[in-house]
């Protein structure tokens, strides 16, 4: 029997009121997204905004909950455009969809700010159980930023991950931690540079007292929203304990890798469309998960995280809510692959 555990990888959309309310009220400073940085309205506004979406969690009953990265307006590249260390320049396009994020340009030495341990600890008082952390990958954030100081690209990504390591030293108690690399699908590293992008996830990897899931997603520019086997081949000699997948992209293929290439011991599953409004019910949910699970032969997984292919923050608040309910009606089942 394998373990089917709820959650998500976060980066959700505000409440709509709570889009209408901070509109009018950043002042910015760094993007007004420092903790501590923020006024004493807007600190309030998403302190009110993050119970919330904490709550939306437990009544859908999803086993693990995220803190939900709601002041992550420039999406994953957040944790260093919070930094004194970056500035934060022209409009940059967020892959290949309508939405944009300011581009951070690293100018100095990279130190943690405790800027996410800070969220994850304000989260935590309306959590009973588990958390789930949030973080980009250190190859997605490498990809999205720019270097001015480093100087070279491998360089940049050692303190990328170096970065990221140190910000999760500073985190409270956390059950997992997924990291988000979108990037190796999107922009999958060559030779040479796959190794350097799994010896970098290590690294991250190994700051976390947690089960750290590597989630791979996003089409890639030959539209397959498949990951490349050798870049794969090299995630696996990570540290991690699980890869997340594509299931909804597509989920023939994504099988074929897993199947043929093997995985780790656990592995999360996107099953449910975070860019698409379209509610999937609680039964399509679970035959995606039935699917993958008898379509991987050779896997004998503990766990399997049950949890959406994308982050939300492009659903509509009411959607996103929908989708919530329909993912947390499978907590904690178990399945027989």
């Amino acid at each position: 029997m394998t373990e089917v555990v709820s959650t998500t990888p976060g980066l959700y959309p505000l409440p709509e009121w709570a889009k209408d309310e901070l509109a009018g009220m950043k002042g910015r400073q760094k993007g007004g997204l420092v903790s501590g940085s923020e006024s004493e309205a807007v600190a309030a506004a998403y302190e009110r905004a993050r119970e919330e979406v904490l709550g939306l969690q437990t009544e859908a009953g999803l086993d693990l909950p995220v803190e939900g990265q709601l002041r992550w307006d420039d999406m994953l590249a957040h944790p260093l455009a919070v930094s004194d260390a970056v500035d934060t320049r022209g409009i940059v396009r967020y892959y290949d969809n309508n939405n944009f994020y300011r581009e951070p340009v690293v100018t100095d030495d990279l130190t943690a700010t405790g800027d996410v341990a800070a969220e994850l600890a304000a989260a935590e008082e309306f959590v009973d159980d588990g958390l789930n952390a949030v973080l980009p990958g250190p190859w997605t954030l490498a990809d999205l930023a720019s270097d001015e100081h480093y100087g070279d690209e491998a360089a940049f990504l050692d303190a990328i991950a170096a970065f990221l390591a140190a910000e999760i030293e500073q985190f409270p108690d956390v059950e997992t931690l997924f990291l988000l690399e979108p990037s190796l699908l999107e922009s999958p590293p060559g030779d040479g540079p796959d190794e350097r992008a799994s010896e970098a996830i290590d690294t991250v990897a190994d700051a976390a007292d947690a089960d750290v899931v590597a989630h791979t997603y996003w089409e890639s520019h030959g539209g397959d929203g498949n990951i490349d086997e050798k870049v794969y081949a090299h995630l696996l000699d990570a540290d991690i304990e699980a890869v997340g997948f594509d299931f909804v992209a597509n989920h023939e293929d994504t099988a074929y890798v897993v199947g043929e290439y093997g995985c780790t011991d656990d592995v999360a599953l996107g099953v449910v469309n975070g860019k698409n409004t379209r509610v999937e019910s609680p039964e399509e949910i679970t035959d995606r998960v039935e699917w993958a699970l008898s379509n991987t032969p050779g896997t004998d997984f503990e766990t399997v995280y049950a949890t959406v292919n994308a982050p939300t923050f492009y659903l509509p608040s009411t959607t996103f809510e929908e989708k919530l309910a329909a993912l947390g009606s499978i907590a904690r089942t178990e399945v027989t692959a």
